[in-house]
């Protein structure tokens, strides 16, 4: 809850129509912290952003797939990306904080901190849509209506404790909620993009590339299907003043170009067909950038640090397929991944092992359970089937290789779990208990990931698998990961410093059976349902970490999916017309709040004329 040393900002509500007598006094207040105080409540900007910076210029951006719809909110679709631009939220969050939420659509909100049951969201009267319209409450309900009812199954998840949303007036909107548990939820209705209920009503489950009514800083721009998409800056837009828009979206334009590979993207931009880029590939990042307009000095390499955890990229297993039900074939699939020597070949040995869901945070655990951590843990081992049990009680290390390429160990090891698990070879191939062949298909699309996938391959292969990659087109893929049609699959779990209710939508036995969800593993495991319960009632910041780091526990020793690789900062490249502040966030490079200049990108277009 906000701690007292912001009641200096809170003004005390006479008590209206839709408050019940029965309620303590309620607050109104103009920012709102989960478990923490909002730093910033009373700063004229943000301490990231320079409220000086020159506007102009184009942010230009790779992207890779297709697309054929502007609305990320339907289940139906591939939306093209970059449509947040389109939109304002109630409130927007702070890059340097857990979750913390200012003044965007609303200028406040009203609670009761003794009954977290309902929230009172105060739109900003001056708030408009592009077309002069302003933004009223009945435009916040529909919004929210349409995504609970047509919107993706995780994000429905996600808002299930949504009980009502009730229009006081023309600038009130009062959300119900269905309990007092969720306490995150009064900050996370704050979160989503508002479109104008017209809009809504005409448009919402319609593939077009025209975008729904927004109010945001940008509209649509060109599109060049398939290809390109570009935002432009809207120079009537209300909200340019606000506290957390001073010095934020500089660039008269924003532009993703779209390539099907990463080898093609990264040729572009070295011709400076986009500007900015994100450097995931770590041979590029080693040895890539020697090209002449490096050596011409009009490259910019950086590495941005960050106190978010790193992103959970690994092979998740199936759990829906009979052939992933024993933890031990889990750990033989694991055991089989050759870190060490991927790392040393491929990724000139800029990568780390990822030992954590939160790798890189507060919030991973470490060693052996604290004494805090066994108390939520004692209750919990019941329902833990033994090796997992015993793996949660233990400190937890990966596997690791001497890196010579053989991963000799590993795949012994790998070996005697299978036949502990029932598993057997019969001419050279290996079987399940039940008699059926032994077989895995990884599905992916596009190319980035082959490289990392066929060596991990060829050694389930040696382990006696019948072990295919299948590479499909961006749709199929799409449709195949919503419908959780794949054995194996590649996926990334990002997560924020304050993890809570959207754990579920990732590992809740519920989300399991949800076709669209983010349990793409499909676990189904009661001790984990019960952290993650926690976890979204938390009271403090303490309670936070405590039940984050159980939850880090039991997924580790669950061996559900295969760890493969990630960096604790992030390598950007950019070519020297982008402009920081500098002092960066503290999680997140923070886009939004960079800007051109004008007399380098000059040069810079002078040089890309020659």
């Amino acid at each position: 809850m906000i701690k007292n040393t912001m009641l200096k900002t809170v003004l005390l509500v006479a008590m209206a129509s839709w408050i019940p007598a029965s309620m303590a006094t309620p607050i109104t207040i103009t920012a709102l912290a989960h478990n923490s105080t909002a730093e910033y409540v009373n700063a004229p900007y943000m301490p990231y952003a320079n409220p000086n910076a020159p506007t102009g210029g184009t942010l230009s951006l790779d992207t890779r797939g297709t697309f054929n719809a502007a609305n990320k909110w339907m289940t139906t679709g591939v939306a093209m990306i970059g449509t947040d631009y389109l939109y304002d939220t109630l409130m927007t969050g702070s890059l340097n904080e857990a979750f913390t939420m200012y003044p965007q659509l609303a200028s406040k909100v009203t609670y009761d901190p003794d009954d977290t049951s309902w929230i009172v969201y105060h739109l900003n009267p001056a708030a408009r849509f592009w077309d002069g319209s302003p933004v009223t409450s009945r435009d916040v309900k529909a919004t929210y209506e349409a995504i609970l009812n047509k919107g993706p199954m995780y994000i429905r998840s996600y808002l299930s404790d949504i009980k009502d949303i009730q229009v006081i007036d023309d600038q009130q909107v009062k959300f119900v909620f269905a309990s007092t548990e969720n306490k995150e939820i009064l900050l996370t209705v704050g979160q989503f993009p508002i479109f104008a209920k017209s809009s809504i009503d005409a448009d919402f489950e319609k593939i077009s590339l025209t975008p729904l009514m927004g109010s945001g800083p940008y509209k649509l721009g060109r599109v060049d299907a398939g290809r390109s998409v570009s935002y432009v800056r809207d120079p009537n837009y209300w909200g340019r003043d606000l506290m957390v828009n001073r010095g934020r979206y500089n660039f008269d334009m924003i532009k993703f170009v779209y390539y099907q590979s990463d080898e093609i993207a990264f040729e572009g931009f070295k011709s400076g067909q986009y500007r900015f880029r994100p450097e995931n590939k770590a041979s590029n990042w080693a040895t890539g950038y020697n090209f002449p307009a490096v050596k011409a000095g009009l490259i910019n390499k950086e590495t941005i640090t960050s106190q978010n955890p790193v992103p959970m990229q690994a092979l998740v297993m199936n759990m829906r397929r009979p052939i992933f039900q024993d933890i031990r074939v889990r750990q033989a699939l694991t055991a089989a991944y050759d870190f060490e020597w991927m790392n040393k070949t491929l990724f000139h040995g800029q990568y780390e092992r990822l030992q954590s869901f939160f790798h890189g945070s507060e919030l991973a655990a470490t060693g052996t359970p604290s004494s805090q951590e066994m108390q939520v843990l004692s209750p919990l081992l019941s329902k833990l089937e033994p090796i997992q049990r015993k793996a949660v009680l233990a400190e937890w290390q990966l596997p690791t290789s001497d890196g010579n390429g053989f991963n000799r160990e590993g795949l012994l090891k790998a070996r005697q779990l299978l036949l502990d698990a029932g598993f057997y070879y019969n001419d050279m191939k290996l079987y399940q208990p039940n008699g059926s062949l032994a077989q895995i298909e990884i599905l992916m699309t596009g190319e980035t990931m082959g490289r990392v996938l066929l060596p991990y391959i060829r050694n389930l292969k040696r382990l006696g698998f019948d072990a295919t990659l299948r590479q499909v087109d961006g749709p199929q893929y799409y449709e195949r990961m919503r419908r959780f049609d794949y054995d194996m699959v590649v996926d990334v779990f990002a997560q924020s410093l304050s993890p809570g209710a959207e754990q579920a939508a990732f590992w809740g036995s519920a989300a399991a059976d949800e076709p669209g969800n983010h349990n793409t593993i499909g676990i189904k495991n009661a001790a984990i349902d019960e952290v993650v319960a926690a976890l979204g009632g938390a009271e403090n910041r303490e309670e936070i970490v405590l039940y984050t780091q159980v939850l880090d526990r039991l997924l580790r020793a669950g061996h559900y999916l295969v760890p493969l690789y990630g960096k604790s900062g992030t390598n950007v490249a950019y070519w020297d017309q982008y402009r920081h502040t500098k002092k960066l966030p503290t999680n997140a490079v923070g886009i939004d709040y960079w800007w051109v200049d004008k007399e380098a990108e000059a040069l810079v277009n002078q040089y890309l004329k020659q």
